[in-house]
């Protein structure tokens, strides 16, 4: 008997943070490799994936603007950054024999595919997972806010926030052992309190779209393949019309 499955199409959404490990800077290659893991077998199930992924591990562009560098630059070099990540994402799953495509949303030809929406949607259909990097191609805009646009574009049915812990917190739950998880938050909720789910942009695009949002903890074995067999994991962020969304905390 075959599982019958929550989504089918998803798209996950990794800080370039996540890749350092344990590591204070770059790529660590356990990490890349674990994550490859996981999406290849998410993807095992018939899955359409798709990822967007940060550059903060090699450069912040807010941080590099607070610093004095201008800040279309500094934001067009952390997308630069986002490349490297994906390129070493699609290495890392190549290496376990799963067919990979990296689309640009600013044009390297030699690297990546250009962003092409159809394009994108027929890779997915094919089989393939499609890793979205350089942001959305545009300054002032991160890619928590890229993750929410291609989600859409292509027809997600959610995205799934990694994160360094398994949900969303009342506060930072490394620095406050009162903190308290959610289990489930409204997009309106995550707005008002400030959780940092994702940025403000991004949680009010799923938000007019009516686009859940899971966060979890991506060194969690299994969290991906939990998720879209409809278990619960780490919190869900969703509209008050949909069932079972909660205020409450666990």
């Amino acid at each position: 008997m075959t599982m019958r499955l929550k989504y089918t199409r998803i798209l996950v959404k990794v800080s370039g943070e996540a890749l350092m490990g344990d590591k204070g800077y770059g790529i660590d290659a356990g990490t890349v490799d674990f994550l490859a893991r996981e999406l290849k077998d998410v993807a095992s199930l018939g899955i359409q994936v798709s990822v967007v992924i940060g550059g903060g591990n090699i450069f912040r562009g807010v941080q590099a603007s607070l610093e004095g560098m201008e800040r279309a630059s500094a934001d067009y070099m952390g997308m630069l950054a986002t490349v490297i990540n994906a390129l070493a994402l699609q290495n890392a799953l190549e290496k376990h024999n799963v067919p990979t495509r990296v689309q640009s949303a600013i044009e390297m030809r030699e690297l990546a595919e250009p962003y092409i929406r159809r394009k994108a949607v027929r890779h997915l259909e094919k089989g393939r997972i499609v890793i979205f990097a350089a942001g959305t191609g545009n300054p002032y805009f991160t890619t928590d806010t890229a993750a929410a646009l291609r989600a859409m574009e292509i027809g997600a049915d959610i995205i799934l926030k990694g994160t360094k812990v398994d949900g969303v917190y009342s506060s930072d739950p490394v620095k406050d052992p009162k903190a308290t998880k959610f289990a489930e938050l409204t997009y309106m909720e995550v707005l008002k309190r400030g959780l940092g789910v994702m940025d403000s942009t991004a949680v009010s695009l799923c938000m007019d779209n009516n686009l859940p949002i899971v966060v979890f903890n991506l060194k969690g074995k299994g969290s991906i393949r939990k998720v879209v067999e409809g278990r619960k994991v780490g919190t869900i962020v969703r509209g008050t019309n949909d069932p079972g969304t909660q205020k409450k905390a666990q």
